[in-house]
């Protein structure tokens, strides 16, 4: 007995077709298209979210530490400060679809290129505005920290971030915020996630299929907006 599997869109018309052959002998399998497709949506939107996020928390570190040595408060050295600066402004000036296409080429299509990206990309642009922040705070507390003999890692850690860590939340959920958004683009290039749908919808003239993807990110995009909100909140409270 001949086995044939049928890929459709499901419904009556399925179940005719397979009728039929069923009365020439054939077996049949079927599975629907639609739900296969809506499996991959979704699976790509969740790509694009663990983008955004991995690309977020894995530039934290070096963001973090050019942030210190480059805010003229806690840089130890104005040539540590001059370095540190010019790295962050090197990284926000290259957009992060550059650094993506740099990656790709470098180690392959896939969601790897895409985190690669952020994380260079952010380091830049988290980095520049947690300096900026350093800078804002009031310098009594790390006054009186140095005057008893504290050294620079505990006048940081102590008076420094203390007093800029709400601020410095708020700004780790923008980015994360603009870096889920900035993901999608990502996919454009070959770097994964539901991007790469688009691309491959737009290519392949399934305008349907792309509004489809579209409405999916917005979905996830006002998600990712509220999860931002609700946090910032809690954290002024």
């Amino acid at each position: 007995m001949t086995h044939i599997h049928l890929i459709g869109i499901g419904g009556a018309g399925m179940s005719v077709i397979a009728d039929l052959l069923h009365a020439e002998g054939w077996t049949v399998t079927g599975s629907d298209a639609r739900a296969s497709a809506t499996t991959e949506r979704l699976a790509d939107s969740g790509i694009t979210l663990w983008i955004g996020l991995l690309g977020t928390t894995l530039s934290i570190p070096t963001s973090a530490l050019l942030a210190v040595w480059g805010s003229r408060t806690t840089s130890p050295h104005p040539i540590v400060y001059q370095i540190s600066r010019t790295i962050l402004s090197f990284f926000r000036a290259v957009p992060d679809i550059v650094f993506a296409l740099i990656f790709v080429t470098a180690v392959g299509l896939g969601p790897f290129a895409g985190v690669l990206a952020l994380i260079c990309h952010n380091t830049g642009v988290m980095g520049k505005l947690w300096a900026e922040s350093i800078e804002e705070i009031d310098p009594g507390p790390s006054l009186a920290l140095h005057t008893v003999g504290a050294n620079r890692a505990q006048i940081v850690s102590n008076a420094t971030l203390p007093q800029v860590s709400a601020s410095l939340m708020g700004l780790l959920l923008y980015r994360f915020d603009v870096n889920v958004r900035s993901s999608l683009v990502l996919g454009l290039v070959g770097a994964g996630g539901i991007g790469l749908l688009i691309n491959q919808s737009i290519k392949s003239f399934q305008f349907d299929a792309m509004m489809t993807h579209i409405l999916i990110v917005l979905v996830l995009v006002v998600l990712v907006d509220t999860f931002s909100a609700v946090v910032r909140k809690r954290l002024a409270q």
